[in-house]
Parts: structure tokens; C-alpha cells; sequence
């Protein structure tokens, strides 16, 4: 997603294009959820670049600075909560800091972390992310009135899906700590949610009570695991 350095970074925002002249950072390790952004980057004009773990993000962050800072709450080797309340500390800040997760309980961690604010998966509608971050940045960064607000609702390739669906199917096979099943809950929450995919998410939950509530594990991961793996036959998204 990286790109030369060109025009659009001192370019102004336009009503069709809101976000030109943004560089959005992305911290997902969900293709999914990585590719909508993108998507929906692309429709506003803004640049984006991915980091798909905390160690990768700090890569980002060593060498530039983003307009813009998306971060997964739910990340493989750690909470977002943390690089969140980092940089919301550092000087100079990034201009927008949002926080995301498909578990609207994440809502007040994020906030209370230093978030600018929170945005529940699935993110899809055009209109609402480019909301999310025009309402935090300065009067001298928004596009010009009246802005057209679009109903749009991007779709990410299913091929997208079908990776992360790979992903967690591995980490499924070593899912026997406790922090794999948070994880494997987390992450496959959001997926399932912003594929629409129902009787995915609906085991993902039954797994996640399973957990809280101490029952057995090992027949949760197996029904999850087989679902899983049924949609990987299918080649597509169910």
C-alpha cells in the first residue's frame, strides 16, 4: 500500500474527496478489515499504509508520522490499547487517533486510553468513516461546505476473507492457552461480522461464552475449527 511520495500530500480537500492530503496508518491484522479501509481510503483521497501487528506499527512509526492513526484493539502480539495511550501522550501528537474493534465494550478503553474515538466493525459506510475522522481534525484541514455525503458501502475482495480465515485456522490448531482463545474470539468476531457472515459469528460467541464461563473449551475450538475449515473448502464466504 506504500507510495511514492506525490501531489496528493499538498493537496487540499475537496467535498468529493474529504481525506486528500491524509496519510492514514492502519494497524489491522485482518486482511478484511484492512482491505475496507483501504477501500474506503481510496474513495476519500487519502493515502494508506498497514502495520499488521504492534511491532510493525512501531516500524511505521520510527521513520514517519500519519495524519491519521487506525488501530485494532485486538492485535497478535498485544492490546492497540497500549500503542494508543502512547501515542496519544507523545508530542507531537498525531492529528487523529481512533481506536476499532467488532466488541462495542471496547468503546470506553479506547477512550479512556486518549482515543479521539471509536469505530465498531464493521467498518464499511463511506459517509461514516470519513465522519470519523474529519470531526477530529482542525477548521484548516476540512473540505470546503457542502460536502457530499455519500451512502456508499465498500465490499473488500472475498479473497481477503479467505486469508484470514487461513490465519486463524492455525492459530486454532495451538488454540489451548487461554490468550489463543481471547485472541482467536477477537479477531474472528470481527471478520465474521464484517463478512456478514452470521453463523460464523454466532459460533465465535458461543466460544467466547464457553470461555467466560469455564465450560469446555476443546469442543468449542473443535466446532469453530471445523466451520472454519468448511469455509476454506468452499472457496468463498458463506
Amino acid at each position: 500500500m506504500d507510495g511514492p511520495t506525490d501531489m496528493m500530500l499538498t493537496r487540499a480537500p475537496t467535498a468529493r474527496r474529504p481525506l486528500l492530503g491524509l496519510t492514514v496508518l492502519v494497524v489491522e491484522d485482518s486482511r478484511y478489515a484492512s482491505e475496507a479501509v483501504r477501500l474506503l481510503c481510496l474513495r476519500s483521497g487519502a493515502r494508506i499504509r498497514r502495520a499488521d501487528s504492534l511491532e510493525n506499527a512501531r516500524r511505521h512509526l520510527a521513520v514517519y508520522r500519519p495524519s491519521v492513526l487506525i488501530v485494532d484493539v485486538g492485535l497478535p502480539d498485544g492490546s492497540g490499547i497500549a500503542l494508543i495511550q502512547s501515542l496519544a501522550e507523545a508530542t507531537p501528537r498525531i492529528d487523529v487517533i481512533l481506536g476499532v474493534s467488532g466488541d462495542s465494550v471496547a468503546r470506553a478503553a479506547v477512550l479512556a486510553a486518549g482515543a479521539d474515538g471509536f469505530i465498531e466493525k464493521p467498518i464499511a459506510n463511506l459517509a461514516a468513516f470519513q465522519s470519523a475522522i474529519l470531526e477530529h481534525l482542525p477548521a484548516d484541514r476540512q473540505p470546503p461546505s457542502p460536502r457530499e455525503l455519500s451512502n456508499e458501502v465498500v465490499n473488500p475482495d472475498p479473497v481477503a476473507y479467505q486469508d484470514d480465515l487461513s490465519h486463524i485456522a492455525q492459530v486454532l490448531k495451538s488454540a489451548d492457552e487461554d490468550a489463543h482463545i481471547d485472541y482467536v474470539t477477537q479477531f474472528l468476531g470481527g471478520v465474521a461480522r464484517s463478512a456478514k457472515d452470521h453463523d460464523l459469528d454466532r459460533a465465535v460467541r458461543d466460544l467466547a461464552s464457553l470461555r467466560s464461563s469455564g465450560g469446555n473449551l476443546d469442543k468449542g475450538v473443535q466446532e469453530l475449527s471445523q466451520l472454519v475449515q468448511s469455509r476454506l473448502a468452499a472457496s468463498g464466504p458463506i
